[in-house]
């Protein structure tokens, strides 16, 4: 079965850190850029970050620029998101995304081949 899972998320008080995991299975992820939206209660889905199927590109919407890093690490067909100094606005359904290219521009409106089912995260006293 192709499919991306998500995981790693949780609760979390403000300013702590969380590392999720977008691993994929029946497929290698090497020829794919990954990109990780969130949705919040009430609030349509936005894109976080992407990264470019080599690792050569990464793009971060603003709100999360200094605090979340995404990496891959293609032998172990997965791409992480680190998310430091947690804010409880970032409290959402964390997805990845696949689809194929080299590059991260324009990845919130690129049609996408594989998405995952979705890891809570919650940032709460």
């Amino acid at each position: 079965q192709l499919q991306l899972v998500e995981s790693g998320g949780g609760l979390v008080h403000p300013g702590g850190s969380l590392r999720l995991s977008c691993a994929a299975s029946g497929f290698t992820l090497d020829s794919y850029a990954i990109g990780w939206f969130r949705q919040a209660p009430g609030k349509e889905r936005e894109g976080v970050s992407c990264i470019s199927s080599r690792g050569g590109y990464t793009n971060y919407a603003d709100s999360v620029k200094g605090r979340f890093t995404i990496s891959r690490r293609n032998i172990k067909n997965t791409v992480y998101l680190q998310m430091n100094s947690l804010k409880p606005e970032n409290t959402a359904i964390y997805y990845c995304a696949a689809f194929r290219s080299n590059y991260c521009s324009g990845y919130v409106s690129e049609r996408k081949d594989y998405w995952g089912q979705g890891t809570q995260v919650t940032v709460s006293r």
